[in-house]
């Protein structure tokens, strides 16, 4: 099996589930967006409110910590033009310590939490969006599908 995404850790301690989490998300998101056959791969970087702050005030001008960040490398119709390049789709930037908060607030496990953030990053990088309410109701059906494969939503 193909390395899918590569996790790094920015300022908080390396955890192996997370590591675990990661390749199962996106082993099902490139089978449902048939991209498994591409060199492509995701950039995943874990870190802290502080950090994840910092980043949000620079890239989106929000001083405030988030859950989770995306930065798509292609363009939506740029990605069937990746197929033959080892390259990143893009990074996604996810705060633990957010999503352990949000797993309370939500009712959720944490396993579910992280994962949904992923696979929301991923739908970002390819060129998702959930500002319009048809948009997000777009993009809300793909990451249920991936969370239902998972066996985490519900």
């Amino acid at each position: 099996m193909r390395k899918l995404a590569e996790v790094s850790y920015q300022k908080i301690e390396k955890d192996e589930k997370y590591e675990e989490i990661v390749n199962k998300v996106f082993e099902e998101c490139f089978k449902e967006e048939n991209l498994y056959d591409y060199q492509i791969y995701v950039s995943i970087i874990l870190t802290n409110e502080e950090e994840i702050q910092k980043i949000n005030k620079e890239y989106r001008n929000i001083d405030k910590a988030t859950d989770v960040l995306s930065f798509p490398m292609f363009e939506a119709q740029e990605i069937e033009n990746a197929k033959e390049k080892k390259e990143v789709l893009g990074d996604i930037i996810v705060c633990i310590p957010v999503i352990k908060r949000q797993a309370i607030e939500y009712e959720h496990s944490e396993k579910r939490e992280f994962a949904y953030m992923l696979v929301h990053g991923f739908y970002h990088l390819m060129g998702y969006d959930h500002i319009e309410e048809e948009d997000k109701k777009k993009m809300r059906a793909k990451e249920d599908v991936i969370l239902n494969k998972l066996g985490l939503n519900g």
